[in-house]
């Protein structure tokens, strides 16, 4: 089945995302243009990036001392999708946008993540633009996000140092006041930026006319120190190359440079940097500018955004919608792999069926998509990663009744998205990842080399687990405040949802077991929960912090599932619906009995990891 056959029964049948087009904000839309923007996608997504994904990952970013040089392809893809408006598909009609609905807009990017991950289409820009919408300034917005909206610009996120990795607490890029005035200049209050930041995707390339770092840095104190800890933390906006109020490039470079480029196991075609900021390589003195750090125009000049230690606040507005495109990615990644696996095993002769006598070489082979193993493996990957998809496009649905739906659903839809965003970046991470190891698996030995391109999803999937907040910082995330928060109220509405699938699944008798099942593991949720937090202590409930969002996103995508299966019971009998209900009743089968073993360790706050000494490694 084809992905947009997927796509469409969970966006229309299941979401109806159709009825989003009654909506004031939607109302220019109906099916048919949503349906366009999803045609535009798939044939750009087919043309410019599929063909190329094998490319990109044997040409490597390479920098000749001045640029850095990318495949042609690659300047090809970021021109067609900036040309297709997707850059700006959510945005209002009066700056340039289509204002889509975010579930439209993600069902697209959906198709450009299975054709080519590593070639990008511009996740971190639009989180870029969309963080200066929310919380820049008024020429902010206009100069830098807009021009990143419309690709002339591109943007990154500049949080990791490598002193510090995840650890936002030490980051110890500085940022002093350039000179008298500072805090007049249109582009917000200027300052001098010296530091160095690590893993910038993105960081360096010549794909656009400019790119806009936001960097997190602190500003000393009186006595020049740097304030502890995260609250400290103050966002600047840092272009590559300098700009006046109407957006123009001045013809200055920044005191941006590249430091290096990181040479990843995969997403090899999106640039991976090293970025230091204001060491001196490009001096800035101009009129308006201050002398810079050492009188002599060092010091990276940065424009702040918003009020001096809030940066990392509204830094989360960017990185919570990077979760779930890195979730997208994940989810994508694994289909991509599935597909490929799906069309082997259909042609694959190998191996005879087994009879009463055991095999008969005299007869003629069979594909391998004839044994039970193998229909196992391609079973598996299904449920993992079409679950995924409904779980990532369930989120996206969500973040526009937060921003349309009435004031009630709207704040409900605010805390669903609290709760979930964690396992919509770290399930897919893990489970769509083992989809793509599956996917190898299928293909024998022929899957560990790159005649083949299931190897190549493997390694670029390997890097989700790790992108924006590794495993364990979600883990602690979802049960050190996700699931307290607010009283609880987030969690308890979660289930209150689930009990609504329960309730109606109860009364379809081909889902009445699941259904049960369901019941039961929410349950355990639910107690392992209140066990973790019994003594209170955080050491104690956080230790097995990472089993504890195992079992909890398999409890989620178990409430997916079945949802999803309430609305493929309706449908008329077909292949599809077949494999839907079979996805189903082998992800309540084979997956969610595991939720057990994971929530042991968390009720009895087990401590085998966290005191075991040093040295008895």
């Amino acid at each position: 089945m084809s992905l947009r056959l997927t796509v469409d029964f969970l966006l229309y049948d299941w979401l109806g995302a159709q009825a989003l087009s009654e909506r004031e904000r939607f109302a220019e839309h109906s099916r048919e243009t949503f349906d366009a923007v999803l045609d535009i996608c798939e044939r750009i997504a087919r043309e410019k990036y599929a063909p190329f994904n094998r490319l990109v990952d044997i040409q490597e970013p390479q920098f000749d001392g001045e640029k850095v040089i990318l495949p042609q392809a690659t300047k090809d893809a970021w021109d067609a999708y900036a040309a297709s408006g997707m850059l700006s598909a959510a945005q209002d009609y009066d700056v340039g946008g289509m204002q889509l609905p975010y579930t439209v807009e993600a069902a697209g990017n959906a198709f450009f993540a299975m054709a080519s991950v590593s070639i990008g289409a511009g996740m971190l820009t639009v989180g870029n633009a969309n963080l200066l919408m929310a919380h820049g300034s008024a020429l902010q917005r206009e100069v830098f996000a807009l021009n990143e909206f419309n690709g002339r610009f591109s943007g990154t996120m500049c949080l990791s140092e490598p002193q510090a990795g995840s650890s936002l607490s030490d980051v110890a890029t500085r940022a002093v006041p350039d000179g008298e005035g500072f805090e007049a200049d249109p582009l917000g209050p200027r300052y001098r930026l010296r530091g160095n930041k690590m893993w910038i995707s993105a960081g360096e390339h010549e794909l656009t006319e400019n790119i806009i770092h936001l960097v997190l840095a602190k500003i000393p104190g009186p006595d020049g120190k740097l304030p502890p800890g995260v609250k400290g933390l103050s966002l600047f906006v840092v272009p590559k190359k300098l700009v006046d109020t109407d957006g123009r490039l001045t013809g200055v470079r920044n005191d941006v440079a590249l430091a290096g480029l990181n040479h990843k196991c995969g997403w090899r075609g999106t640039t991976n940097t090293l970025l230091n900021f204001g060491e001196g390589k490009f001096p800035v003195l101009g009129e308006g500018m201050g002398l810079g750090l050492d009188g002599q125009g060092a010091g990276a000049i940065g424009y702040l955004v918003g009020e001096p230690g809030k940066g990392l606040g509204y830094m989360f507005h960017m990185m919570n919608e990077a979760r779930i495109g890195v979730g997208m990615a994940a989810t994508m990644l694994g289909m991509a792999g599935y597909h490929a696996s799906l069309d082997y095993a259909k042609n694959r002769p190998q191996g005879r069926p087994m009879g009463a006598s055991g095999k008969d070489p005299t007869q003629p082979q069979v594909r391998i998509i004839e044994h039970a193993d193998v229909k196992r493996m391609l079973l598996a990957q299904k449920a993992y990663c079409e679950g995924a998809l409904a779980l990532e496009l369930y989120c996206a649905r969500l973040v526009d009744e937060q921003h349309t739906g009435a004031p009630e659903a709207a704040d409900d839809a605010r805390l669903l998205l609290e709760v979930l965003t964690p396992i919509a970046k770290s399930w897919p991470s893990e489970w769509c990842l083992e989809a793509n190891s599956l996917a190898i698996q299928i293909h024998g030995g022929y899957g560990y080399t790159r005649d083949f391109p299931v190897e190549q999803y493997w390694r670029d999937n390997r890097l989700n687990m790790i992108h924006e907040g590794t495993h364990g910082i979600q883990a602690m995330d979802l049960l050190a405040r996700k699931v307290l928060m607010e009283n609880g109220k987030g969690l308890k509405l979660l289930a209150a949802h689930m009990q609504g699938t329960i309730d109606r699944a109860l009364q379809v008798p081909e889902l009445a077991r699941e259904a049960k099942d369901l019941a039961q593991a929410l349950q355990q949720v639910g107690a392992a929960t209140q066990a973790a937090w019994a003594t209170g202590e955080p050491t104690e409930a956080l230790a097995n912090a990472v089993p504890y969002m195992q079992a909890f996103g398999h409890t989620v995508l178990a409430w997916i599932w079945l949802d999803v299966a309430l609305v493929a019971t309706r449908a008329a009998a077909a292949p599809a619906q077949q494999g839907r209900l079979a996805a189903c009743r082998y992800f309540f089968r084979y997956e969610l009995p595991k939720i057990g073993a994971w929530l042991q360790v968390v009720s009895n706050r087990d401590m085998t990891c966290t005191e075991l000494a040093e040295d008895a490694f």
